[in-house]
């Protein structure tokens, strides 16, 4: 799944052991996987905040922690440390963490930004527009937040229901609706008034 160099891992050892409580470990995940804005996170993941589907793997004095979810994406992923004259930088590389990797039993999450970065923001980029996915609701409403040319435009409840919504419920089903949290007030980049 990932590689951990052995001075990253030593790193890491190093700064966990700095923490008060000797328990803590690292927990790996992809924010926005599959999309250009996905990143390659490492965070301390304290007992308990480990979330179900992640992976444990134990390493020389420390344990790591990997979003299931996030598997795919951290493929041939590699983490490294590699000391400088400011002290030193730990560098993660995750190839696959942009790529698209959805199937119908992808989580919702995924099949949404799927959508949103491959069907919806190239149509909406023509007017300097794009769109991103904020949350699902328990309901499985999809709340979205336009930028760009789209936030503050005159149009945006025309592209909201007649493109957005549309192409979302069309491609993800299970979807109920569709809601924009924009704050259409701010108009200095629409690109219609």
């Amino acid at each position: 799944m990932i590689e951990i160099s052995e001075s990253a891992q030593n790193y890491l050892k190093d700064l966990l052991e700095k923490q008060d409580d000797n328990d803590v470990a690292i927990r790996v995940f992809v924010a926005q996987p599959g999309t250009p804005q996905a990143e390659t996170c490492i965070a301390y993941c304290r007992p308990g905040e480990e979330q179900e589907g992640d992976v444990a793997v134990q390493y020389e004095g420390f344990r790591a922690w990997f979003e299931g979810r996030s598997e795919p994406y951290l493929l041939d992923a590699v983490v490294d440390y590699q000391e400088d004259q400011m002290g030193g930088q730990l560098t993660i590389k995750a190839p696959n963490a942009r790529v698209p990797s959805v199937s119908p039993d992808s989580p919702l999450e995924d099949r949404i930004n799927y959508v949103l970065y491959n069907e919806v923001n190239p149509g909406l980029a023509a007017h300097g527009g794009m769109v991103t996915l904020v949350e699902v609701t328990a309901d499985k409403a999809a709340v979205l937040q336009f930028g760009g040319g789209c936030q503050g435009c005159a149009a945006v409840d025309i592209t909201l229901k007649s493109s957005v919504e549309t192409t979302l419920l069309e491609r993800v089903p299970e979807l109920t609706g569709v809601l924009d949290q924009t704050d259409h007030s701010i108009t200095e980049n629409a690109y219609y008034t």
